[in-house]
């Protein structure tokens, strides 16, 4: 069991109570002990329903009786975290220890890294003393533009083979997959680009990115079955989504991107493992910056999303929310092999 400071800048995030903030001497895992303060116990804030328009069936998620009891020893299965970090340089720079520290605690056989906003020149010196026990590690970069996006695959797992990007010299500049086969499936890590201020990259996203990356997935999948993870930029339906009524024109939650998402993915044969899993739950993986966590006011635009023919496989697909560090907080599929 791992104890670290609730006040740690960086690790893992502080309980707190409502209205008033309350912070404990020491978090402990994998089972966080509640503090105790005005007799009030302390209320992590993503276990508070904070939708602007809840349906009468929604709950919110709650990690620690939504996840699924360990798997035993006898049961062959892959364990995958995927998490935006959102800089990794500027996260290692806090607290070189912090993704040794996500190891320990969730024991990860591979981890998906997006938003690495790293370097080609950055890689080397990083990978090398990153975590222990993960020896092989797959980096690609934004060469269109530095310190932006880049994506990773970090594995103590050595996979068949290693590809980047979807092979289209404009949709590759900026660094936004990796495709890593294992035995029995390919394993994709995607930064989906976003729309943009002014829904910029509206256009480009829906008619461009979308139908080709969808293409590219297609053809990996007449080989084997596909786990597509990452930041997909898009809160698919209202449940996902704080605000629904205030975002219909807010990147990453228009009609055109939630179309494209159920067209080139939902329809074509993939499924929402989360979703799957947890058909009436409120879960978030974005915040941003602000007090968006502390209040519970995010999106869910990270994904776990298979193919129909190993949905079966799906041990459990689940959200850490309170593991800090990034405006966004990591995603975990556990899969049965």
């Amino acid at each position: 069991m791992i104890r670290v400071p609730a006040l740690k800048l960086l690790g893992f995030y502080k309980l707190q109570s409502f209205p008033s903030i309350i912070t404990q001497a020491f978090l402990t895992f994998p089972k966080t002990r509640l503090a105790m303060s005005s007799s009030k116990a302390t209320v992590e804030p993503w276990t508070v329903l904070t939708h602007r328009n809840p349906q009468p069936e929604w709950v919110p998620y709650n990690p620690r009786t939504m996840r699924k009891p360990p798997l035993d020893s006898q049961t062959k299965h892959v364990k995958i975290l995927s998490y935006n970090v959102n800089g990794l340089k500027r996260l290692l720079e806090l607290d070189e220890n912090y993704l040794t520290q996500l190891a320990q605690r969730e024991d990860f056989d591979v981890l998906c890294l997006q938003e690495s906003k790293l370097q080609e020149k950055d890689v080397e010196a990083i990978k090398g003393s990153l975590l222990d026990g993960y020896e092989d590690s797959f980096w690609t970069c934004s060469v269109s533009r530095l310190e932006y996006s880049g994506t990773a695959v970090i594995s103590r797992i050595k996979p068949l083979s290693v590809s980047y990007g979807l092979g289209i010299s404009d949709h590759d500049m900026e660094g936004r997959l990796v495709t890593v086969e294992f035995d029995t499936f390919y394993l994709l890590c995607a930064y989906i680009p976003n729309s943009g201020r002014g829904l910029k990259r509206l256009t480009y996203r829906v008619t461009e990115w979308d139908p080709s990356f969808r293409n590219y997935v297609k053809e990996l999948e007449k080989v084997k079955p596909v786990i597509l993870t990452g930041d997909l930029n898009c809160a698919h339906e209202e449940i996902d989504i704080h605000n629904p009524a205030r975002s219909l024109k807010k990147a990453g939650f228009t009609i055109k991107e939630r179309q494209s998402f159920e067209m080139n993915f939902l329809n074509k044969g993939f499924v929402d493992t989360f979703r799957n899993q947890h058909p009436g739950v409120v879960g978030y993986t974005f915040w941003g910056w602000n007090d968006g966590r502390e209040t519970n006011k995010g999106w869910r635009l990270d994904y776990f999303l298979v193919s129909e023919s190993i949905l079966d496989k799906v041990y459990d697909s689940y959200i850490l929310p309170d593991v800090d560090g990034s405006d966004h907080s990591p995603i975990g599929l556990i899969i049965t092999l």
